[in-house]
């Protein structure tokens, strides 16, 4: 069985197991004289064979294709397919769409897994599966999920248009406009800095209906690519993840039907933020996946490389080095899958999704660049990952929050407790 029948007969048979057995895949309780809790890093029998399925995929089919697609800042459209044909775009969906219901540490794994190998096509996954996706299944009418779910499940990749030149981390004061005129909403304005604008077939796009209202205007808008007026705007020239595109979009009298607003008019930023807080645990995957990438490329070399006579490994400060850097990945693993556990028992996660988020993100930036010292002088060159992994690990600090809005929110929740 070649790896991409095997992970969509692998995905397949987890979601029938879980619909038979009615639990959800994510916990297998572990019993000997009593039962116990399981340890956060441990996985199910199925959770770790869609990781190592995921893992093999990654190695027979994304790696061969990772210089090529990060020279070109290019994403490969037949290995795009093939995330579509096994199911990766698409866990969370319903089966009833064409999706694979699972839940959301599968699409965690998935996120991890594949940023071992490329952090560029790990995030145009993340955000399909924690971003549009969930927003779509969460707040999308009847009517709206029939339309884009299967599309999105199978063939479509979304885009989530929020950022503004104006309006990053302050999303209160975007600029987009949308003005009511009898059935329709006509859409002006521009979003920057939006991942997989290249290729996307519908946005979900934040605009203010009610600019005096402020941020109790701002509403959510799914609009097609194919609508008059939208236009893909510049391509970021960028200096990691240059395989995901990220490009200007821009509304120029963008008319859209009314049955397009997702959700509640001016719940927009409600969406917008339920969504990031989610999308936060992806990203603390894709930067743990990314550092452990960089971390598993990098020892080998120093097992086989001597000097004055033992190998680079066998170094005490050497040893010092990837001991800490052992430690720093575990502790993001837990922070990462502790705040998805969360999240898929339905309890409180913001505050875990910042501090994974930031924590990761911070981890991926030591690991890589740590692998590159222990490397030498090959570790500047393009000869080996580690120097891919540097350059696409900075936008981890960045994207989906910056590490001080993650620190405002973690500040917020301590404040909360020692009021």
């Amino acid at each position: 069985m070649n790896t991409g029948k095997a992970i969509r007969t692998l995905i397949n048979s987890a979601s029938m197991l879980q619909k038979s057995t009615g639990r959800p895949i994510t916990r297998s309780f572990c019993s000997s004289t009593h039962e116990t809790r399981p340890p956060i890093t441990e996985f199910t029998p199925e959770e770790n064979m869609l990781r190592d399925t995921v893992a093999k995929f990654s190695l027979e089919r994304v790696k061969p294709l990772v210089k090529e697609m990060d020279v070109k800042s290019e994403l490969n459209m037949g290995l795009f397919k093939e995330c579509f044909d096994n199911g990766l775009m698409g866990i969370e969906i319903p089966e009833q769409y064409n999706g694979t219901g699972l839940n959301f540490m599968s699409s965690i794994i998935i996120i991890e897994e594949l940023a071992k190998v490329d952090p560029a096509l790990s995030v145009i996954v993340d955000v399909q599966n924690t971003l549009i996706n969930n927003c779509i299944k969460r707040y999308g009418n009847e009517e709206q999920k029939a339309k884009y779910l299967p599309k999105l499940a199978t063939e479509m990749v979304g885009s989530f248009c929020l950022s503004e030149t104006s309006a990053g981390s302050d999303a209160f004061s975007l600029k987009t406009r949308a003005e009511k005129q009898g059935d329709y909403y006509v859409i002006n304005g521009s979003k920057a800095w939006i991942t997989n604008a290249k290729e996307a077939g519908v946005y979900i796009v934040m605009a203010n209906i009610d600019p005096a209202s402020k941020h109790r205007g701002i509403t959510a808008f799914l609009v097609d690519r194919n609508t008059p007026g939208l236009e893909i705007g510049k391509k970021e020239d960028k200096m990691g993840i240059r395989a995901s595109s990220t490009c200007e979009v821009i509304f120029n009298d963008v008319k859209v039907h009314k049955s397009a607003v997702l959700g509640e008019l001016g719940k927009g930023y409600k969406i917008a933020i339920e969504g990031l807080n989610e999308g936060r645990i992806g990203i603390a995957a894709q930067m743990i996946g990314l550092a452990q990438g960089a971390f598993d490329s990098t020892m080998p070399y120093l097992m086989q490389r001597t000097q004055f006579g033992k190998p680079l490994a066998e170094f005490q400060g050497m040893q010092f080095s990837y001991a800490d850097l052992a430690v720093d990945i575990e502790a993001g693993k837990l922070l990462t899958y502790n705040a998805a556990r969360l999240q898929e028992a339905g309890k409180p996660f913001v505050t875990e999704a910042s501090m994974a988020k930031l924590y990761c993100s911070r981890v991926a930036e030591r690991v890589a660049s740590t692998c590159i010292t222990m490397l030498g002088g090959v570790g500047f060159t393009k000869e080996f990952d580690a120097e891919k992994f540097f350059r696409d690990c900075k936008v981890g600090q960045i994207y989906e929050g910056t590490t001080n809005m993650q620190l405002q929110v973690i500040a917020r929740s301590i404040m909360a407790k020692y009021k």
